[in-house]
């Protein structure tokens, strides 16, 4: 892709998001991160139809709010890209989406169990994370957000929260960064794994709404350590030798 008018040191951040979701166990054949444009507020960077692990900068594609490729690209396209561009419709204040499929997250999705903020890192999650099920509104489907009307009430059932959970299918996560977004992707899964131990030892008790007010938001300190760290396990390269091999020569 060419640069013209993309936030460099964001797609930068967006590449590393592939990279350490993968890591970290969020993201891994499926899955893809979004980064609203700071400087055209109606569009988004998100990558072409690869797996996470092989993602670079070139791969970005810049979509309009309807979903669409703002220019012409001869690249596979993700069906679910209109979830990115509903949430970003919907709410000015969401700059990053991720969406996965993580094995921490789906057993809240296939069961009544809700899931709940159980600990600090944990604490935007709320009182409950909504579940979104396509079938009430559109009854059988493929499981695939691939229309802008289900992605409207995908967006819908998300509301001002910062996660959803999608019946039979995974999570959606919005935040004010890709630093933010990643963060709760993480935590969000570390907390759901931690509700799942504690309730083989018995009752758990969630936070109360006075904590999750006091620490819904994670300060940009605790975000950037959290940056570093993963940067550091993950390693400064993403891809395989293959898809670079492929790529070498193109435009960045």
């Amino acid at each position: 892709m060419s640069d013209r008018a993309s936030p460099a040191a964001g797609l930068d951040d967006l590449v590393a998001a592939h990279r350490i979701l993968v890591r970290e166990g969020v993201l891994d054949a499926f899955g893809h991160v979004s980064l609203r444009d700071p400087q055209e507020p109606d569009s988004f960077w998100l990558a072409s139809a690869l797996p996470p692990s092989v993602v670079g900068r070139r791969d970005m594609i810049r979509f309009g709010i309807d979903g669409e490729p703002r220019e012409q690209v001869d690249l596979p396209l993700f069906a679910e890209r209109f979830i990115h561009s509903a949430i970003y419709a919907a709410r000015p204040d969401v700059q990053s989406i991720c969406h996965h499929h993580a094995p921490s997250i789906l057993p809240f999705c296939l069961s009544d169990t809700p899931l709940v903020a159980v600990s600090q890192t944990g604490a935007f999650i709320g009182e409950r994370a909504p579940i979104w099920d396509s079938a009430r509104e559109f009854g059988p489907t493929r499981m695939v957000v691939d229309t802008p009307a289900q992605a409207a009430s995908l967006a819908g059932a998300l509301g001002g929260q910062s996660l959803v959970l999608m019946r039979g299918h995974g999570a959606t996560v919005a935040g004010r960064s890709v630093k933010d977004v990643v963060f709760k992707s993480i935590y969000a899964c570390r907390d759901a794994d931690f509700q799942r131990a504690a309730l083989a030892m018995g009752p758990v008790t969630p936070l109360s709404a006075g904590e999750i007010a006091l620490g819904r938001t994670p300060g940009d300190p605790a975000l950037e350590r959290c940056w570093i760290h993963w940067n550091a396990v993950a390693g400064p390269e993403g891809g395989g030798p293959g898809h670079k091999d492929k790529k070498e020569g193109q435009e960045p």
